[in-house]
C-alpha cells in the first residue's frame, strides 16, 4: 500500500495547463518561483489569465483544440482540484537557443519563453509527477495570482493513481532534459486534429486514447473497449433463427460492412438487395449472397437456386462466377438444397458463425484479414462451410493470443531485468521459457514485434537499427484477451 501524504498547499497554475498535466500531454509546469525537488502540493486550476500573451500566441497550435473545448467549461465560482503533484526536478533555463526545442516538447510557444526572459533572468521549469485524487475536491475560487496558496482543508492523498507509470515518466523526463526531438510529431498533429471530435464521437475518443498511450501521454491500461456495435452484432444469430427475414438481411449487410466489405449492395437500411440479391459487396472482392431466416423449417432448394438465378441475371455469368457465393441460413439444408449449393461452389454458414466472425472484428479491430478469408471461402469443400470458417476463426484467435503473449513477455522481461528496451534475440530466448502458445523462429518473432509496435497498433515502441537484429523494443500497453 502506498504512503499517505497530507497536502496543505496548492500550486497556482492556469487551468488549461493543469488539464494538460492531468492528460499527460506535459510533465512540466512554468512556476513563478523555484520549487524545491521533493515538495508535494495540489494542483489549483486558476480560472484567470496569468499568461503574458493571448491563448493563440501562448500555446502551440496542436494544443489549441484543447483550449477551445475546455475554456467554456470553467466556473467563476468554484475550482475543481483533480490532482496533486510531486516536484521531481526544477531547472532554471536562460539559453535562447534551447527555447525552440523546449517548445516542441511542450504546449507553449517559443514566444512565451522569449517574453518571459525579457521580464526576468530565468525560466523555471518544474518536472511534476502528477497523481489523480480518488475524488475531485471542489473549493471556492481563490482570487490570487501568486505562487502557492493554502488549501481551506488539508488533503490526504496517496500515489495509487499516477497519470504516468514510472517508465513512461522517466522516458519523458529524459527527453525533456536532453531536449530530444519529438519521436512522432505527425501523430501529435493527428491527435490535435481529432481532439475536437472526442466529445461527440466515441470512435474518435477511442482513437484519441490510443494515440495518447502510444505518444506516452497516458499509461492507462484499460481492458479492450466495448465496441458500441456489439448490441446489434449479438442479435445476428437470434434474428437469424426467427421468422424476421427482413431484419436478418439488414443485420447480415451491417455485419459485412463491419468486416470491411463495401458496395452499393450492402445498404443496411434497404428493404431488399439490388436486383433482388440479398447482399452484394464489390470491394475488396465481389461477394454475392442470400439470407434465410427460419425458426424450425428446413432450408429448401429454393434458397441456393434463387442465389444462382438472381446472381447471374443481375451480374452476368462471368461476374457472378468470379464472385464469392455465400448463403447465411438458419436451419438444416435438405438434400436438394445441399446438392445445389455444393455443385455451384456456394458457402453455406449459419447466423451463429457469421456472428462469431463479426464479434471477433468488434473485439479486435482489423483482426479479420479479408484476403485470408477469401482464400478460405474459395477452397473446397463447398456447401456446408461451417468447419472451414470456424478453422479460420480459430486461426485468428490463436494469432491474437500469440501477440498478446509476446507483448506481455516484453513487459515482464523489461520489468524483471530493469532495462529500458530489449533486442529481438534476447526476447526470443526469453520466449521459450514463458510457456509459449506455439514455437516461432527469431525472424517470425521480429515480424510480430514490428507489427505490434507500429503507430496504428501502439502496443510496443521500437528503436530502429540499421540491422533488424539490432532493433530494440519497449512496452507501451497490454493487449487484453476477452474471456469467453
Amino acid at each position: 500500500m502506498s504512503e499517505l501524504v497530507v497536502l496543505q498547499t496548492a500550486l497556482f497554475l492556469p487551468a488549461l495547463e493543469v488539464e494538460a498535466l492531468i492528460e499527460g500531454q506535459i510533465i512540466v509546469a512554468i512556476p513563478r518561483k523555484f520549487i524545491h525537488p521533493g515538495q508535494r502540493f495540489a494542483l489549483y486550476p486558476a480560472n484567470v489569465s496569468i499568461n503574458l500573451l493571448p491563448n493563440e500566441q501562448h500555446y502551440r497550435s496542436n494544443f489549441l483544440p484543447v483550449v477551445q473545448n475546455f475554456i467554456g467549461n470553467l466556473s467563476t465560482e468554484t475550482a475543481l482540484i483533480k490532482a496533486w503533484a510531486k516536484c521531481e526536478l526544477c531547472q532554471m533555463l536562460n539559453a535562447p537557443e534551447s527555447l525552440e526545442a523546449l517548445s516542441r516538447l511542450t504546449i507553449w510557444t517559443t514566444e512565451v519563453f522569449q517574453q518571459t526572459l525579457v521580464q526576468k533572468p530565468y525560466i523555471f521549469l518544474a518536472f511534476l509527477r502528477v497523481h489523480l485524487l480518488p475524488e475531485p475536491q471542489e473549493i471556492t475560487v481563490q482570487h490570487q495570482s501568486g505562487h502557492f496558496l493554502p488549501l481551506p482543508n488539508c488533503l490526504t492523498v496517496s500515489e495509487e493513481k499516477p497519470v504516468l507509470n514510472d517508465r513512461a515518466f522517466a522516458q519523458r523526463k529524459q527527453q525533456l532534459e536532453k531536449l530530444e526531438p519529438p519521436l512522432h510529431p505527425e501523430l501529435e498533429e493527428l491527435q490535435s486534429a481529432i481532439a475536437s471530435l472526442t466529445i461527440s464521437q466515441p470512435a474518435a475518443k477511442q482513437l484519441d486514447d490510443d494515440i495518447k498511450v502510444f505518444l506516452g501521454w497516458s499509461s492507462n491500461q484499460p481492458t479492450n473497449p466495448l465496441d458500441l456495435d456489439l448490441g446489434w452484432i449479438q442479435k445476428i444469430a437470434e434474428v437469424g433463427n426467427s421468422s424476421d427475414g427482413h431484419t436478418f438481411e439488414k443485420l447480415v449487410r451491417r455485419g459485412l460492412l463491419k468486416l470491411g466489405f463495401t458496395g452499393s449492395g450492402l445498404n443496411p437500411d434497404a428493404t431488399g438487395g439490388a436486383g433482388g440479391m440479398d447482399f452484394y459487396a464489390e470491394q475488396p472482392y465481389p461477394i454475392v449472397g442470400e439470407c434465410k431466416a427460419t425458426k424450425t423449417e428446413k432450408v429448401t432448394d429454393g434458397t441456393p437456386a434463387q442465389l444462382l438465378k438472381i446472381g447471374i441475371n443481375h451480374l452476368g455469368k462471368v461476374q457472378y462466377e468470379n464472385s464469392i457465393k455465400l448463403v447465411v441460413a438458419a436451419g438444416e439444408l435438405n438434400f436438394y438444397a445441399l446438392r445445389t449449393a455444393t455443385e455451384n461452389q456456394m458457402n453455406v454458414i449459419s447466423p451463429e458463425t457469421l456472428q462469431k466472425l463479426v464479434e471477433l472484428q468488434a473485439h479486435y479491430k482489423n483482426s479479420i484479414n479479408l484476403l485470408e478469408l477469401k482464400e478460405s471461402l474459395q477452397q473446397a469443400p463447398f456447401g456446408l462451410a461451417e468447419d472451414k470458417l470456424n478453422t479460420y476463426i480459430d486461426k485468428v484467435e490463436q494469432s491474437i493470443k500469440l501477440r498478446s503473449h509476446i507483448i506481455q513477455l516484453v513487459k515482464n522481461y523489461l520489468q524483471n531485468s530493469g532495462i529500458e528496451s530489449a533486442g529481438v534475440e534476447a526476447l526470443h530466448g526469453a520466449y521459450f521459457g514463458s510457456h509459449p502458445p506455439q514455437p516461432i523462429k527469431t525472424a517470425e518473432m521480429h515480424e510480430i514485434l514490428i507489427e505490434v509496435s507500429s503507430p496504428l497498433t501502439g502496443y510496443l515502441g521500437r528503436i530502429k537499427s540499421s540491422d533488424w537484429k539490432g532493433d530494440r523494443f519497449y512496452f507501451l500497453r497490454d493487449l487484453p484477451i476477452n474471456q469467453k
